[in-house]
């Protein structure tokens, strides 16, 4: 059981990253590695969210990026339409996002194993093409594939709009700081030992009485919220929004073997996985994109196949491993 408890990583190696990286800007002057730094919290984050339905109830989701793109457009259109503040818009995107994610759970629920999957492919592409062909929906302007821009305000960090990139990171930090708590939440929570069970055997769950489409549906309803907030968050920080850019099976895509190759169903295990995946994302799209155009896809098959064949818990495990070896050397000497 991978318990805030039962996992001396989660303090021992979180904390200190935690640490680094809130005093990390006060060495980053160039703009350029302010945002690299922050677009690795914001996924570090997405990884953590999408982290609490997959990872912990077991079924693979490649449709995050639905509630992600949807959350944002409704932040976008509340500030745009009504000057509603991204920072309250943000809110009523992440729970729209977690009532759309009820609606293609239930159903979707019903599904085990690649069907599950395929499914939320299915319903995030669905959502995207819409999207991408819809210039007007009821009087809502959509504007299609050209998405929205967020308008400048001058309100300023009231309207979640700042002046350089150092605003943008410690947001981010905060909200991944958040995600991290509400994952150990959940670990240490009763819901959290349902969804381990269901995750094992969910004809023996149900068999203790573990409602196994209930649980789900609350921990998919918390990721989507989450991932709606991040969606938000993207929107701000970029001040545009689009169907190709924030719907795409890409996004869902990279966000999914983040937590893998990290350690999915673990508390640090995504963010571990962002550390190492979107640099080298970052920097295959930079500097070979360019020559070999998906590339960095590429690259990303070849860390899978090495991930799953040598740590196909993530590589939190061994690091985990590592430090219940060096606490245990500890106590037999004493």
């Amino acid at each position: 059981m991978n318990s805030f408890s039962s996992s001396p990583s989660t303090v021992i190696l979180g904390v200190p990253m935690i640490a680094i990286a809130a005093l990390l800007p006060l060495f980053v002057s160039d703009s350029y590695t302010m945002h690299s730094l922050t677009m690795i919290l914001y996924f570090a984050y997405m990884a953590t969210a999408w982290n609490f339905v997959c990872g912990y109830v077991g079924q693979l989701s490649l449709g995050h990026a639905v509630f992600s793109g949807m959350a944002g457009y409704v932040t976008v259109l509340l500030f745009t339409m009504f000057g509603i503040s991204p920072w309250l818009g943000m809110l009523a995107g992440g729970g729209f996002a977690a009532l759309l994610s009820l609606a293609i759970g239930y159903p979707t629920f019903k599904l085990k194993g690649p069907y599950f999957t395929l499914t939320t492919i299915a319903f995030a592409e669905i959502v995207r093409i819409w999207f991408e062909n819809t210039d007007d929906f009821l009087g809502i302007p959509l504007k299609g594939a050209q998405g929205l821009v967020v308008p400048p305000s001058e309100l300023g960090g009231l309207a979640y709009q700042f002046e350089g990139k150092m605003p943008y990171y410690y947001i981010a930090l905060v909200m991944l700081v958040l995600v991290l708590l509400a994952t150990i939440a959940l670990e240490r929570s009763r819901l959290g030992y349902y969804l381990k069970a269901i995750r094992g055997d969910q004809n023996g769950a149900e068999a203790l009485g573990v409602n196994p489409t209930r649980c789900s549906l609350i921990a998919l309803a918390a990721s989507a919220f989450m991932t709606g907030l991040g969606g938000a968050f993207y929107a701000q920080f970029f001040r545009y929004i689009n169907p190709e850019r924030n719907m795409s099976i890409e996004f869902s895509l990279d966000v999914a073997l983040m937590a893998i190759v990290g350690g999915q169903g673990t508390v640090l295990g995504p963010m571990l996985g962002a550390l190492v995946l979107h640099p080298i994302a970052e920097f295959s799209r930079t500097y070979l994109g360019g020559t070999f155009l998906g590339l960095h896809l590429v690259i990303y098959g070849v860390i899978l196949i090495i991930a799953v064949l040598y740590f196909p818990k993530g590589i939190i495990a061994p690091i985990d491993r590592w430090f219940r070896k060096r606490l245990a050397q500890g106590g037999a000497k004493k």
